[in-house]
């Protein structure tokens, strides 16, 4: 539903949410898969680049807004706070599978099969993904939360990922291959006519990113950001805010990158070391944002992300919908051999690359930066009447 915003927000954190949102919707858009410049491209297997840290950051935030959230009903166990979990989590993966699904219709309608065909096609429907990940970690995470002493869960956080660890150095977890304990499970249990399709050094096989084994160190994660949801409200002091995000931040991120000599650094894992460094890089950023937001008032160059920081689910799924209709969509065009092209194509290929001289990577970007300007107009709309459109 939609509603007005009634309540104050933590605006450093709302602009944190907007650059992770925004960064989503950049990197999932080029204008040609082929045509990336690096630093939007995910590390093929081990590594970290920039684009990686897009999603971790936005696990890291969903869980300090967890803890914003439960404070609300004390943390207690009652049957108002399980409801509102319940719905929330249900809600956030039946979106996801939507998205999922509205892709396959849509394809299967230009396939030219019947409506009905079209609206039943599951079989190949992928089951888990971004928005799943994010339902299950936070309706799991939010009970643990609810279940678990606050002060206990640096250790429960530490078991899930040592836990983890054990798995993956027992189940040749860090190679690319269908031995993989994390491909095995999810092809008995999900099957791989639903799972994701990736290509690691020339090779193809059905491994998921969004698995359903990597959720465990993903719990985790969102785990990390609640802990620092925590210390952010304990004091109002920015300065102490700050400073203790900072030490966090550093501790978290040297831990990673020291122990990445062991086990490497891993987003299609979700490798202990990659929630470790992620989750310290977001500490640090969040306290960077504290200091030039709230401390030295600098709020003019952040308005735009905070268009996408107030409504980030709604803005999120919006993206992922215009992408698969102009993606899918096709029309009429003399410039290719079948004379028909589909709507980006023609975008990139009609308009895009003879603008930009044939140079096809610039091209690629331009395509994304204004495929973020347009869902911004839709969002800055929201953000002028001050609309959330809450889960």
């Amino acid at each position: 539903m939609a509603e007005k915003a009634k309540t104050s927000r933590l605006l450093a954190l709302d602009i944190l949410r907007g650059i992770t949102i925004a960064g989503m919707i950049l990197v999932n858009n080029p204008g040609s898969w082929g045509h990336i410049y690096a630093p939007l491209e995910h590390a093929e297997w081990n590594g970290l680049t920039p684009t990686d840290l897009v999603f971790p950051f936005f696990m890291f935030i969903m869980g300090i807004s967890t803890y914003f959230s439960l404070r609300k009903y004390n943390f207690s166990g009652s049957w108002p706070t399980y409801c509102k979990i319940l719905r929330r989590t249900v809600v956030i993966f039946l979106i996801g599978m939507f998205i999922a699904w509205f892709g396959l219709f849509l394809r299967g309608i230009l396939n030219e099969k019947t409506f009905w065909e079209a609206v039943l096609n599951f079989d190949h429907i992928r089951i888990l993904g971004v928005m799943p990940r994010l339902a299950i970690c936070y309706g799991v995470g939010s009970l643990v939360a609810l279940w678990i002493n606050h002060r206990s869960l640096p250790w429960f956080i530490a078991l899930l990922l040592v836990v983890y660890t054990v798995l993956l150095l027992s189940g040749n977890g860090f190679e690319f291959a269908d031995n993989n304990i994390i491909s095995v499970i999810d092809h008995r249990v999900l099957g791989a006519d639903h799972m994701y399709a990736d290509t690691v050094g020339g090779v193809r096989l059905k491994f998921d990113p969004e698995g359903l084994l990597s959720t465990l160190p993903s719990i985790a994660h969102m785990l990390i950001g609640f802990v620092c949801g925590s210390m952010i409200t304990s004091t109002k002091d920015n300065t102490l805010r700050i400073n203790r995000l900072f030490i966090v931040g550093t501790i978290l991120t040297f831990s990673g990158f020291l122990l990445s000599f062991g086990l490497p650094i891993n987003k299609k894992i979700w490798s202990p070391t990659f929630v470790l460094t992620t989750c310290g890089l977001a500490a640090s950023f969040l306290g960077l944002l504290i200091w030039i937001i709230d401390i030295k008032g600098y709020r003019r160059w952040c308005r735009f992300f905070e268009a996408f920081g107030i409504n980030p689910l709604f803005m999120y799924c919006l993206g992922a919908i215009l992408s698969i209709i102009i993606g899918t969509v096709r029309i009429p065009w003399s410039g290719v051999e079948s004379g028909m092209i589909s709507i980006k194509g023609w975008i990139y290929e009609g308009i895009l690359l003879p603008i930009c001289c044939d140079d096809a990577t610039l091209a690629s970007l331009i395509f994304a930066l204004l495929f973020v300007l347009v869902n911004w107009c839709v969002g800055y709309i929201l953000y002028k009447k001050k609309i959330y459109i809450k889960i």
